[in-house]
């Protein structure tokens, strides 16, 4: 039985509409300017209409490709740009043409295996993308009544974390630390430690790396992330490119995990580190004349934080969990960014250099790590066994110094003798090797045993008839003074 024929009027009025529709919106007056000044990082255009934000054109020597460059501000009726690219060949009077589009991302499960650039160009080698669909890399976070509470437990796969500053589902975690502590191997380890299946299979990883050395990048990709690269997006900027790359490979990264969540999955955004991206700020900031403010940062730095870090969370199809890492100046856990990005954060873990150069790995902190959400994704047996080993650290690091030169006396304080009594035990459930990874409920187990009964958990008893070494501040003799705790899980 064969079909009508389609009515070719109603098809051609159809389709007149939709031309008269996009011709209304088609800015058809080509806008043009020329370049009159170029200082530092700043290029300054006469003639130009465009808005900030937008990117433009500008024609290069002869035979070389046009130069994109982004409107950062106005300055005297000239408008101020700054470029995507290297600046050599831009010279006076050169055409400065407005494209009317902002930057634009490409999102799509097709990114997945990748690493990209942070104008969303590809950079391993593996041919074009096939990504069909492109997002601004501005956008607004989701409106704050409609995001679901957080109450899903995401593991990470580091036991001091799962067990100490257990995350949820769209979480936001800050990793404060300063160079050269771990802060990268830690990420890859929570890459890898992610089973396909995790969160209902729905679990992406998107990696931006924000002016990194470019030696790590290669060894970020094949070492610490290995196999994970094929659930993973990675975006990468260089220290060596210019200010607004390494600002748009931040802003490119977060468009890349929103398309994800707004597709239905759990995404686990990961940022090294939001200081450079603050730094790269700061300098177009300076650049266009800004009044620096507190240690150098310009005010719009502390604006465009809040606006960065706010458009991860939950959503109503899925989540972003961002893990942001915090190169904090000097060791300072106060410094302004730090400062600043802890009081946005729901959380915040602290790697130290003590513990790096002790040999203890990951070196977390837990006495100066904290999730604000702990008790929305824990039960209370987990919570109470995580806080009484708090404690037990706590009573430890108080008498260090006693300990280590041996004039503390046993009896003096209850809580210090278990305290120095399960120290070797506690250090060895929180340091973990690079490859090792456990899913979080063994984790809250192990964790519940280990303030109730040490030996039920550890795997390499400690040799009871040999005497404690006088130089080891962890060995102890005698029983604990306190008697187990009486734990249950719940």
């Amino acid at each position: 039985m064969s079909s009508a024929p389609p009515d070719a009027g109603a098809h051609d009025a159809v389709r007149s509409g939709r031309l008269a529709e996009a011709v209304g919106r088609a800015d058809l007056h080509l806008r043009r300017g020329r370049v009159s000044e170029l200082i530092g990082l700043i290029v300054e255009a006469t003639g130009l209409e465009a808005q900030v934000g937008e990117v433009c054109e500008i024609a290069a020597r002869r035979g070389a490709a046009p130069v994109k460059a982004e409107v950062v501000g106005f300055r005297a009726k000239r408008t101020l740009l700054m470029p995507l690219g290297e600046m050599q060949g831009i010279g006076p009077g050169h055409v400065v043409t407005a494209t009317g589009t902002q930057l634009r991302a490409p999102v799509g499960p097709a990114l997945l295996g990748r690493v990209i650039d942070g104008l969303g160009a590809p950079i391993d080698g593996g041919g074009p993308l096939e990504a069909s669909q492109t997002r601004p890399v501005t956008a607004a976070p989701p409106d704050p009544l409609t995001r679901p509470r957080i109450h899903q437990r995401i593991g990470l796969g580091v036991r001091a974390l799962d067990a100490l500053v257990p995350s949820g589902v769209g979480q936001r975690l800050g990793i404060f630390a300063g160079s050269g502590v771990g802060k990268s191997s830690l990420l890859g380890m929570i890459a890898r430690s992610a089973p396909p299946g995790d969160a209902g299979g729905r679990r992406v990883n998107v990696i931006c790396l924000v002016g990194e050395r470019g030696r790590e990048v290669r060894e970020f990709v094949e070492r610490d992330l290995g196999d994970a690269l094929a659930r993973s997006v990675v975006v990468v900027s260089t220290s060596d490119q210019p200010a607004l790359v390494r600002i748009k490979a931040a802003l490119t990264a977060t468009t890349i995990a929103e398309s994800f969540r707004d597709a239905g999955a759990d995404v686990v955004l990961m940022m090294d580190s939001v200081t450079r991206f603050a730094m790269a700020q700061r300098e177009v900031g300076l650049a266009i004349g800004e009044p620096p403010a507190t240690r150098g940062y310009t005010p719009s730095v502390f604006a465009l934080l809040p606006k960065l870090l706010e458009r991860s969370g939950t959503s109503e199809h899925g989540s972003i969990t961002g893990l942001y890492t915090v190169l904090v100046d000097g060791d300072d856990m106060n410094e302004p960014i730090a400062d600043a990005v802890r009081s946005i954060l729901d959380g915040h873990i602290v790697l130290t250099r003590e513990l790096a150069h002790a040999g203890h790995y990951p070196a977390v902190d837990v006495l100066q790590s904290v999730s604000r959400l702990v008790g929305d994704v824990t039960t209370p047996a987990v919570r109470e066994a995580g806080m009484e080993m708090r404690r037990l650290l706590a009573a430890y690091r108080d008498k260090a110094d006693l300990i280590a030169i041996g004039a503390y006396e046993r009896g003096t304080d209850p809580q210090t003798d278990r305290a120095i009594d399960l120290k070797e035990h506690i250090d060895r459930f929180l340091r973990q090797g690079l490859d090792e990874a456990d899913p979080y409920e063994a984790v809250d187990q192990r964790l519940v045993e280990l303030v109730c009964a040490p030996e039920v958990v550890d795997a390499e008893p400690v040799d009871a008839t040999a005497g404690p070494s006088p130089a080891d501040p962890f060995a102890s003799g005698g029983p604990s003074a306190l008697p187990p705790l009486n734990l249950g899980v719940g």
